[in-house]
C-alpha cells in the first residue's frame, strides 16, 4: 500500500496523490495589515499592540477567576464561588471583544497560551492553594494592572489623536474591571 493514496470505503484508491504544501504565515503577530478603516498605519499598530497587551492580561485574570473558586474556603464559600464564576464569564466576553477589535484594526490577536504568558504583566499567578483573602488580594492586583494599562492607553491614544480604541477601553475594559474590583474589595470588608 502506498502512503500517498487515501483508502476509500469502497476499497478503491484515489488516483491522485495527496500533495502536502508547506505552511507559511500569512500575517505575523505584531504586524497590522491594511484595513478598510480610516486609521493611520502607526495608530493601528499602536492600537493592536496595546489591545493585545490588555487581552493577555485579561486572559490571565480570567484564568485566575476560573481557578480560584475551586480553592475558596470559609463561611462565604458559596457567595465567593458564584462571584468568581460571574467575573470569569465577564472576563471571557471581554477577552473575545478585545480579540475582535484587534482583528478589526487589521492586527492578529494573541492566539496561544504561550503568547499570553509572554505578554502577561500580572505579577501574582499562584501555582499552589491559597486562602480566600490572598486570592482576592491577587485578583485586586490583577485588576489594578489592567486598569493602569487601560488608563495609560487612553492618555497615549488621546495625545496621538487616535480615538479609535477609546470606546472599547472606557465602555468595556475600565467599567468591567472597576466594577469587579469594587465587588472584590467589598468582600474584604
Amino acid at each position: 500500500m502506498s502512503t500517498s493514496l487515501i483508502a476509500r470505503t469502497d476499497r478503491l484508491r484515489l488516483k491522485e496523490p495527496i500533495i502536502f504544501t508547506t505552511r507559511e504565515e500569512t500575517q505575523t503577530l505584531r504586524v497590522a495589515r491594511r484595513s478598510p478603516l480610516i486609521l493611520e498605519a502607526a495608530a493601528a499598530v499602536f492600537s493592536v499592540e496595546s489591545l493585545n497587551q490588555l487581552r493577555a492580561n485579561t486572559i490571565v485574570l480570567r484564568d485566575l477567576y476560573q481557578e480560584h473558586p475551586r480553592q475558596a474556603l470559609g463561611p462565604n464559600y458559596y457567595g465567593v464561588h458564584r462571584l468568581f464564576d460571574k467575573h470569569f464569564e465577564e472576563q471571557t466576553e471581554l477577552a473575545d471583544l478585545l480579540a475582535e477589535r484587534v482583528e478589526t484594526l487589521g492586527g492578529r490577536s494573541i492566539p496561544r497560551g504561550s503568547d499570553v504568558v509572554e505578554a502577561n504583566r500580572i505579577p501574582c499567578v499562584p501555582k499552589g492553594r491559597e486562602d480566600t483573602v490572598t486570592q482576592i488580594t491577587c485578583l485586586l492586583q490583577a485588576h489594578e494592572v489592567i486598569l493602569v494599562k487601560a488608563w495609560a492607553m487612553l492618555r497615549d491614544s488621546a495625545v496621538a489623536g487616535n480615538l479609535e480604541i477609546n470606546d472599547i477601553i472606557v465602555s468595556y475594559v475600565i467599567r468591567t474591571n472597576e466594577s469587579q474590583a469594587w465587588f472584590l474589595a467589598e468582600q474584604m470588608q
